[in-house]
């Protein structure tokens, strides 16, 4: 999953113990030490997402796109449900449907979004994953200011997709599959929302999910027989990539408001590129750092920009 999906947002982890309230200055340092502690679990949910991220790349060459996500996908699963314990037993029709295409949404994403980075690079493949939801947030709104962003982020779409030697289409489409994917992921949840309280429908959706990826990597160790290494990469992937990031916004989420924490959200391209870089040595272009830098500004842009 995305990072930043906890579903909606939990109530506070601890309660006020005295009717008093605190004092005007009491009050600003403490929201102040409550976002900076919120900045510093958010950042560091961005990186490990994007390490994970790359770990599981590291994968590839014994396990493939798809037997990396059927790893993830079982970690991230263990771990969601240990964490919410969802009750699906009692679960409605009503409450299972939502779960399912959620379900189909994870497996979905996870390996297109797997297959774009094999293909074309961390940092691009995440790039265009997070058009999905800009496009969602630009769709709700009618302000001059959003359309420009629209343009924005089309135009660095254009500079990412222009036609050379060297653009891998395949890899560009399945990029763009993964944004369409997340885009819906965040639509479903609202659906989810009102149906099952807290984060229980993506719980279970992640188990349905895993569930669906056995087959397929059962296949593949049984075919391939794959060196304890990339098994490895793979499990490190579902525990930076899924597990983390799902605890840390928990808690994130707590600390600072939503809009924000969207925002903020914005430097996961920069991330996914500067850990490409460094861990998977994949450099970028001077036009690719701009499209890239486009998207993330057509982003904030529109977060902070107050709405009339």
């Amino acid at each position: 999953m995305p990072a930043g999906d906890t579903g909606p947002s939990q109530p506070p982890l601890t309660t006020t113990l005295s009717n008093t309230p605190p004092s005007a200055p009491e009050a600003t340092a403490a929201n102040g030490k409550g976002r900076l502690r919120g900045i510093l679990l958010m950042l560091t949910s961005g990186v490990s997402n994007q390490v994970g991220a790359a770990t599981g790349a590291l994968g590839f060459p014994g396990l493939g796109p798809a037997g990396v996500v059927a790893i993830r996908q079982a970690v991230a699963a263990i771990v969601m449900l240990a964490v919410v314990r969802p009750p699906m037993h009692k679960f409605t029709r009503r409450q299972w449907l939502p779960v399912l295409a959620l379900a189909a949404i994870y497996a979905t994403m996870n390996l297109t979004l797997y297959t774009a980075v094999h293909r074309i690079g961390l940092g691009l493949a995440v790039t265009l994953e997070f058009l999905g939801p800009l496009a969602v947030a630009l769709a709700a709104s009618r302000r001059r200011v959003d359309l420009i962003c629209a343009l924005v982020a089309g135009a660095a779409v254009f500079v990412l997709m222009r036609p050379q030697p060297t653009t891998d289409y395949l890899g560009i489409f399945f990029g763009l599959i993964a944004a369409c994917c997340w885009a819906a992921y965040i639509l479903l949840n609202r659906t989810l929302g009102t149906r099952l309280p807290s984060a229980q429908g993506a719980a279970a959706a992640a188990a349905v999910s895993a569930a669906g990826y056995l087959p397929i990597g059962g296949w593949i160790l049984i075919q391939h027989t794959p060196a304890p290494k990339y098994l490895l990469y793979a499990v490190i992937a579902g525990l930076l990539a899924s597990a983390v990031p799902y605890l840390f916004d928990l808690f994130t989420l707590r600390l600072v408001p939503a809009g924000f924490f969207g925002l903020f959200m914005s430097i996961n391209p920069l991330l996914a590129a500067v850990v490409g870089w460094l861990i998977l040595d994949q450099h970028l272009g001077p036009l690719e750092w701009i499209a890239i830098t486009a998207v993330i500004t057509a982003n904030a842009t529109s977060a902070i920009t107050p709405t009339k």
